[in-house]
């Protein structure tokens, strides 16, 4: 909400400083631009073999887990009291570290995929920005945020100067 309403002041200025000179707006799908980059390609395809070969150890420890398991079912009645224990207590150890890898790998999985969505992130910011210098623009949206506004629209040392007196009126 706050940051529609930012969008719509900086707009709003935008429309009556046009008044007085030609300014240059411009919009991006940021979605788009990222998915059909070759960069974000490249990542995917990175991320989906570090996966495939945490999911194969994975898959693995499931394997043996299931052994074991029907080993249990399997040879319960055969087995000695301190047998039987040996392998409840094998089964369960191991269960218990299968369900930790998983959910490591989960979380392993968000951080990478966070860590690729940042990188790719500031590389499109990069690009924008210096199309934007190129082509002399002076505003570049996306539908929430604001990817690059040219010095004649910026307004930031003003804001800052405005803090500073009320700061200091306090």
């Amino acid at each position: 909400m706050l940051r529609n309403r930012l969008l719509l002041s900086v707009l709003l200025l935008v429309a009556w400083e046009a008044k007085a000179e030609s300014i240059s707006i411009a919009v991006i799908d940021p979605t788009r631009v990222v998915e059909q980059s070759p960069q974000y390609e490249a990542a995917r395809r990175e991320l989906q073999r570090e996966v495939a070969k945490r999911e194969e150890q994975l898959r693995e420890q499931q394997r043996q887990l299931a052994k074991l398991q029907e080993r249990l079912e399997r040879d319960a009645a055969l087995m000695s009291t301190e047998e039987l224990q040996r392998l409840r207590n094998d089964i369960r150890n191991r269960d218990r570290k299968l369900k930790y890898a998983q959910a490591e790998a989960r979380e392993d999985l968000t951080l990478r995929q966070n860590e690729m969505r940042t990188k790719l992130g500031r590389q499109v910011e990069e690009v924008v920005t210096e199309l934007a210098r190129e082509k002399k623009i002076d505003l570049i949206v996306s539908g929430e945020d604001v990817f690059y506004f040219s010095r004649r629209i910026d307004i930031s040392d003003e804001v800052v100067q405005r803090m500073r007196e009320k700061y200091r009126a306090k």
